[in-house]
């Protein structure tokens, strides 16, 4: 007796345009194309517009003479020097107060955020009308502040105000002793590096051995005595390899020691209060996503207010602060560019500024600012990523 089959038939794969992979990709290569000739048109057509006005395009223009002054340099710099130097120092200057920036911001803000959250009614108070100051005043008028307000109401260099006879605080700047490296105090740096090494080693070592015995070191304390007394022990045996060049008035101005220009003071000053202002609401934010029961479990223990701050506390919350630090790091490095205003040597006015005013060279100086612009966020974003990679939880 014939049974009746029950198997399904096989279905064929059936036409080609019918498969969802291959017909994304299609749609891609046509995107990708069309993009691509849309790219090569506005190259091609601005290329010709520059040479019917007879415009010269390239970078050869880095090669030549700027011809001008800069008021702080961090390299070797004279008005000989080429365009091309203009860039490194408008870069190096950009660096400098960005990486000042961040650094100040990061502290203030970690400290006003965190006492946002104190029992003490008048910290916490203090701490909230600096976040809603300085966060609603808008960014360039607190750089003209400090900048026209604060600084150039000082005294002239003939009248400066003295802090130990070592620092001059004046309108052209803050006058600070420099230090002078002798013979020998390179083994002064040798052993910097070596004790920050063996410190950074010596932290592995402790974070095994705490996870293996549980037993913890305490590596700060450690950490700074070998960081400061081992260099410190190189440098007092080596015959203090290091002399200091203390300013001194000089007619109507000062010299020796090292200038802090008010142009960089007050644009650091404001960038650091501004963008810690929103970091303290961050890291408040932080803190109260960390479920009440660990600060009350860590009570019970009996251990201290600063303790459960800083070993519990802090780094659980740090897994919500660091995307949102990320961001107003990148907003710090980008509204450098605002020193234009004051006239602070950055990227933006010596190179997208003077520059470009001399040479004409728009396109191509633009393009250049853009990019390094551009290059700094995605190094800081990297960079914080990492980091919140390691202190992100993880299964086990």
């Amino acid at each position: 007796m014939l049974r009746p089959s029950t198997s399904i038939p096989r279905r064929g794969r059936g036409p080609l345009w019918r498969d969802p992979a291959l017909r994304a990709l299609i749609v891609q290569i046509v995107l990708f194309a069309a993009l691509a000739l849309f790219i090569v048109f506005i190259v091609d057509n601005t290329l010709s517009n520059l040479a019917q006005r007879g415009i010269n395009t390239g970078f050869d223009f880095l090669d030549q003479r700027a011809g001008f002054g800069i008021s702080q340099t961090l390299v070797e710099y004279t008005s000989n020097s080429s365009y091309g130097r203009t860039f490194i120092i408008g870069l190096l200057n950009t660096l400098l107060v960005s990486v000042l920036g961040i650094v100040a911001a990061t502290i203030i803000g970690f400290v006003v955020g965190i006492s946002r959250l104190s029992s003490n009614w008048l910290v916490a108070k203090l701490a909230a009308a600096y976040v809603e100051t300085f966060r609603n005043i808008p960014l360039l008028v607190q750089i003209l502040f400090w900048y026209y307000a604060v600084l150039q109401a000082l005294p002239s260099p003939r009248q400066s105000l003295s802090l130990f006879d070592l620092f001059f605080f004046n309108a052209r700047g803050v006058e600070a002793p420099s230090p002078q490296p002798l013979p020998g105090f390179d083994l002064t740096l040798i052993a910097l590096a070596v004790a920050v090494a063996a410190t950074l080693g010596l932290a592995v070592f402790a974070r095994r051995r705490q996870i293996r015995t549980g037993r913890a070191l305490p590596m700060y304390r450690i950490g700074a005595a070998i960081i400061v007394g081992l260099p410190l022990l190189v440098f007092l045996v080596s015959g203090s390899p290091l002399d200091w060049s203390v300013p001194e008035l000089s007619g109507f101005n000062f010299s020796g020691g090292i200038t802090l220009i008010p142009e960089l003071a007050a644009l650091w000053v404001a960038l650091s209060i501004y963008t810690a202002a929103f970091i303290a609401e961050i890291v408040r934010s932080g803190i109260m996503s960390v479920p009440k029961g660990q600060t009350e479990a860590a009570q019970s223990l009996g251990l201290r207010g600063n303790i459960t701050m800083r070993k519990i506390v802090i780094p659980q919350a740090m897994r919500v602060i660091v995307p949102q630090l990320t961001s107003e790091y990148l907003n710090l490095t980008k509204n450098s560019s605002l020193a234009t205003a004051i006239g602070y040597p950055d990227l933006v006015a010596v190179f997208a500024g003077t520059t470009l005013n001399q040479t004409g060279q728009a396109i191509e100086i633009i393009a250049m600012t853009m990019g390094v612009y551009l290059t700094i966020s995605l190094i800081v974003s990297l960079l914080m990523n990492l980091y919140n990679s390691r202190i992100q939880l993880k299964e086990r």
